[in-house]
Order: structure tokens, then sequence, then C-alpha cells
């Protein structure tokens, strides 16, 4: 009877839609672009190491956008989406930062911080598939966690390797944080103010033309500040109109 059962169940079991497996080979490429990014971190090529880490946010921020347009979100593509997050802005910034700067240094004080950035990355992602809060992010988001490491390669900035240690460090503690951070997914065409969508794209501009290379470091510095200060980047965007039937939806 249980082999009867069994095959039963094999044969109820029906093969995954193309709108289900699209958005989780778009996840594939975020956890590549991390992969690949180890193996040239390793290899000793930090500034290519780093550009990967930049393109997984790229399929990271595309998987979502396949599947509520295909409607093919399910929970395999969520969990699928946060080991993939875990490898790119967890795992590969740290230890990008460890070969650049942490390696060798103050004995295993070094591996140490940088573990400590991994670890508080998966206790970010695992509190942000448990607890769902509407608005704002609650603590530093790990893409912009991952990105803001790498951005001291692409800079060549360096620092003591004491303040590197900080940096690494401060970001992680961030992370696992309460403090609100922007969320502009909700963001559309129609709820966003457009003569500040235009002065905040002129600001992006304005930081390359002037910083170059650097401007990745200050624009992410920027929003870790706006969150330090409390500054909602998704609330200024918005109309106001959008704005009030937000806090209207809220208090109701």
């Amino acid at each position: 009877m249980k082999l009867l059962r069994a095959a039963g169940s094999r044969r109820e079991r029906k093969p995954m839609e193309f709108k289900q497996i699209a958005p989780n080979m778009v996840t594939s490429g975020n956890l590549l672009c991390g992969l690949f990014s180890l193996m040239l971190t390793m290899g000793g090529r930090y500034v290519p190491a780093a550009w990967l880490i930049f393109f997984a946010v790229i399929f990271d921020g595309l998987d979502g956008k396949v599947a509520r347009m295909l409607g093919g979100g399910s929970q395999f593509g969520l969990e699928f989406d946060s080991l993939a997050d875990l490898v790119s802005f967890g795992v590969a910034p740290s230890m990008l930062l460890y070969q650049v700067s942490l390696k060798g240094w103050a004995g295993v004080l070094g591996p140490v911080v940088a573990c400590f950035f991994t670890l508080c990355v998966a206790l970010r992602l695992a509190r942000f598939n448990v607890v769902h809060i509407p608005g704002p992010f609650q603590g530093l988001p790990c893409p912009a966690g991952g990105l803001f490491i790498a951005s001291f390669v692409l800079a060549e900035m360096t620092l003591p390797p004491a303040a590197m240690a900080a940096v690494l460090a401060g970001g992680g503690l961030l992370m696992i944080s309460s403090i609100p951070y922007a969320n502009l997914k909700k963001l559309t065409k129609r709820s966003a103010a457009k003569g500040r969508c235009a002065v905040l794209f002129s600001f992006f501009a304005l930081s390359f033309v002037f910083l170059g290379s650097s401007a990745p470091l200050f624009l992410f510095a920027a929003y870790i500040v706006s969150g330090l200060i409390r500054f909602d980047w998704g609330q200024w965007l918005l109309r106001p109109e959008a704005r009030e039937a937000e806090a209207y939806g809220k208090a109701n």
C-alpha cells in the first residue's frame, strides 16, 4: 500500500510551468555573479570582482519583476533568492574586502570581522523572509550593504585595516538593526513626483561626472546616512496626493 501511495503522489506532481521557472533563471544570474566574483577575488582580480557584485544586483531586481509580470512567484523562488543574495551580497563582498584589506591583519580578527558581515547578511535575509513590515526597510538592505563594501574597491580607497574592519562590522550591524531605510520598490510612474525624480537623477549623474569611479561609494554612503538621520527617499519622491493616500491607508 505504501508503494502504491508513493507512486500515486509521484504521478500527482505537476511539472513546473515556464512562468515559475523564468524568475528562478534570473535569480540564477544573481547567484552566478556572486560565485564568479568569489573566483576573481581568489585570483587577485579585485576590481572585476567588485563589478560582478554590482551586476548581481541587476539580476536581483529583475527576478521579482519577472515573477510579478508572469504571475509565477513562489515560496521556492523566495528561498532561492535569499540564498543567491547571501552569496552575492554577503560572502562575495566580505571575501573581497578581506583579501584587499584584512588578510593577515590582527591574527584571527580579520577573518572574524569578515565572517561577522556574512552572518549579519544571513540574519537580515532570514528576518526579511519571516517578518513582513510595509513601508521602509527595517535595517540596511543586503544589496545596499554589499554594494557599499564593493564600492571601496571600485574607488580604490585605501584605509587602514582597522578602519576597514570597522566599516565592515558597522555595515553588518546596520543590516540587523531596526533603522528604517527607504524602500523605492512601490514607487510608480503615477505616484512619483517627476520634478523630484529629475533632481535625484541629476544628483546621480553629477556624482558620476565629478567623482568617476568613486561615485558609487559616495552614493551608497549618502543612502546609509539618510537612514541614520531618518530621511525617507521613498516618501520624498512621492507626489503629495500619493503620500496622503498612503498615510490614509496606514491609518485605516
